[in-house]
């Protein structure tokens, strides 16, 4: 017989202990198998294992770039982690490129009449100090073109003929993220070396310029232009000083630039430059929300971009030079990832990802206006008429603030039922919450029937720049605010168990749960940390010297006394002794973000105060859990802690 959700989990509750408040927080049971480490988290039940396999076999395909005109590079994971694959006709086979343990990242497709490989991505351990490689295809060999060390080498960028490829690296002084570039089969050479974070966006036709933007934080950057003859950099001027910038792009006929920006806007705007304008040309003016991305066709007719409405993607097309919209057939509501043109320029291939699937690849026609889908992921074998899409809700937080959330619902909930909640929260703290395939979500949602809420409190991007400023420095508690307004929404929603409730966040979204738990003890029952900051200044002490200044932005300045003050005064670690739910803290050992130092100390000071703490490490990870194995074992205890802390009587 195969049991009901409900009555899965009340099983599943029944075999785990149950610890009381009044009990005594056990000692440390320390397990160690292969790369985890795990204290204090029993062994997940062989049912719960079996439910949730199906859930953890699902997977995805993004698009990594055109092989040629008629075949595609794509990223997905048929073992541990994502490799490159190309795939030759809508629907083919899955060619398997690279074969590591470690995830590739960064896949870019060799251009131009030479094409014969590509470039990507990987490191060790989750370490981030990725090394870059070029892959040829017809010797089925990657060569290593960065140094091999201690260097964090990103962003690589093709020459429009495929003779160069430009990236950024931190290869020089450990510390500065410079521009290399690499010419056909010799060494790499730094061509720019003016201190601070530089990015490579675009080369001239020609390949002897390079357009390239100094990145400072997200609500601030600059760009400019780089002979790479004579090594001159000319910055170009930005309305009002300061502004944020994404990418860079020459015209194709070489005369002006497309770029977004959000000079004199709330949001990021597509823009044209030319010779001789006064002002920018906007083309996406009718559209009051950010420009993510966009792509020129190499045949220079079409310019291809993508917008993110409220956590929706929707995909714009214009003629060039003339800027006329072209007609695109109708796209699945959802996510758009990577995209590109094909070399011909004729297809644009795209990433959709929606709520009830996952990541998936399809090629849109621009002559014929129609979308074909070049592949199908898995999900397990479950029924996908069964996974629950999003709503979007928006509640007022503490000074009339709108905040937006994604509520998921458990479908077929009987009258009277009061749902259990997860509140999930994302990090960055400048990211953005997305309506996106999540197989965790779906298995708490359909499994255990806990209802899950999903903000983007203030801080998020995609809101415009004003939201985003909004937590900065000072400020960072009035998102934590955003958290108790949340609470306050729950509380008077019938449906909903205010009384049972979780945070779950990782990274930034880490400290929002362990601030969560320091603010509203009374109100939340239990918490998931995942490489979570536990205090801003020994986080800021300790993180990698290349992103120390990009954080102090956003944080605040550890060596100012005030803000040192202040970051001492909101510590979750300095407020251990009000964190008196039970805490699931997950670290990877190799974080080069968030040490796994501020793992360790808000561990023992929660300890300290009699609370027992189950504490994951994964010794071959980083900033997150890239291997399947370990992700999968991860979930595994994380829905157990919510069965016992949500579910159980």
């Amino acid at each position: 017989m195969r049991m009901r959700p409900a009555l899965l989990c009340f099983a599943l509750a029944l075999s785990l202990p149950t610890l009381t408040a009044a009990s005594a927080p056990p000692a440390v049971q320390r397990e160690e198998v292969g790369n985890r480490i795990s204290e204090n988290i029993p062994a997940p039940p062989a049912e719960l294992l079996e439910r949730l396999n199906r859930y953890q076999n699902t997977r995805g395909a993004g698009f990594a770039g055109w092989s040629g005109n008629d075949a595609l590079l794509i990223t997905t994971r048929f073992g541990e982690t994502n490799q490159v694959h190309r795939v030759a006709q809508p629907m083919g086979m899955r060619e398997q490129l690279t074969f590591y343990r470690e995830p590739t990242m960064a896949v870019g497709g060799q251009p131009g009449s030479a094409s014969r490989g590509f470039v990507f991505g990987k490191d060790e351990g989750g370490s981030e100090f990725w090394q870059l490689y070029q892959f040829d295809l017809s010797t089925r060999e990657a060569t290593r073109i960065t140094d091999g060390k201690r260097s964090r080498n990103e962003g690589p960028l093709w020459s429009h003929d495929g003779s160069q490829i430009a990236f950024t690296s931190t290869m020089r002084n450990g510390t500065d993220s410079d521009i290399w570039v690499k010419t056909g089969d010799a060494p790499a050479r730094v061509v720019l070396k003016e201190g601070g974070t530089w990015y490579a966006t675009d080369f001239s036709a020609d390949g002897k310029k390079l357009l390239v933007t100094k990145a400072v934080s997200i609500n601030e950057s600059y760009p400019g232009e780089l002979d790479l003859s004579t090594g001159k950099l000319e910055m170009f001027p930005v309305d009002g000083g300061k502004a944020a910038f994404g990418p860079f792009r020459y015209a194709p006929n070489g005369q002006g630039a497309y770029y977004t920006s959000d000079e004199g806007t709330e949001f990021r705007t597509l823009r044209f430059h030319g010779p001789g304008m006064e002002s920018p040309i906007f083309l996406s003016a009718n559209t009051p929300w950010d420009v993510t991305g966009f792509d020129i066709a190499d045949n220079g007719k079409h310019l291809v971009f993508a917008s993110n409405e409220d956590g929706i993607g929707k995909l714009h097309l214009r003629s060039l030079p003339d800027h006329r919209v072209v007609a695109l057939p109708e796209l699945p509501v959802g996510v758009i990832g990577g995209m590109g043109f094909s070399p011909d320029g004729t297809r644009i291939a795209v990433t959709l990802n929606t709520a009830t699937s996952p990541s998936d690849v399809y090629v849109i026609d621009i002559a014929s206006k129609t979308l074909t889908r070049w592949t199908q992921s898995e999900v397990g074998g479950l029924d996908t008429s069964r996974f629950v899409a999003p709503q979007l809700i928006r509640y007022t937080s503490f000074d009339g603030l709108s905040i937006p959330a994604f509520y998921y619902r458990p479908a077929n909930v009987p009258a009277g039922t009061k749902l259990p909640v997860v509140i999930q929260i994302h990090g960055g703290p400048e990211a953005q919450a997305f309506p996106s395939f999540s197989p965790s979500i779906q298995s708490m949602v359909n499994e255990l029937g806990i209802a899950v809420l999903v903000p983007n409190v203030r801080g998020s991007s995609g809101y415009g720049k004003t939201y985003l400023q909004l937590d900065n420095g000072f400020k960072r508690k009035d998102s934590v605010k955003d958290i108790g307004a949340l609470l306050d929404w729950i509380a008077k929603q019938p449906e909903l168990n205010a009384e049972r409730v979780g945070v779950f966040g990782g990274s930034y979204g880490g400290y929002m749960v362990l601030a969560s738990m320091v603010d509203y003890a009374d109100r939340i029952a239990a918490g998931v940390d995942v490489v979570g900051i536990s205090h801003f200044a020994t986080f800021l002490e300790a993180t990698e010297s290349y992103r120390r200044d990009l954080r102090r932005v956003e944080y605040g300045d550890e060596r100012d006394p005030a803000m040192r003050r202040f970051m001492d005064e909101i510590a979750p670690l300095n407020n251990a002794a009000k964190i008196t739910s039970p805490l699931f803290v997950a670290q990877g050992a190799n974080d080069p973000r968030v040490p796994l130092s501020e793992a360790d100390q808000i561990v023992k000071a929660v300890r300290g105060n009699g609370r027992d703490v189950w504490y994951l490490v994964f010794k071959d990870e980083g900033h997150g859990f890239a291997k399947k194995t370990n992700s999968d074992w991860f979930n595994a205890a994380t829905m157990m802690f919510w069965q016992r802390h949500l579910l159980a009587e």
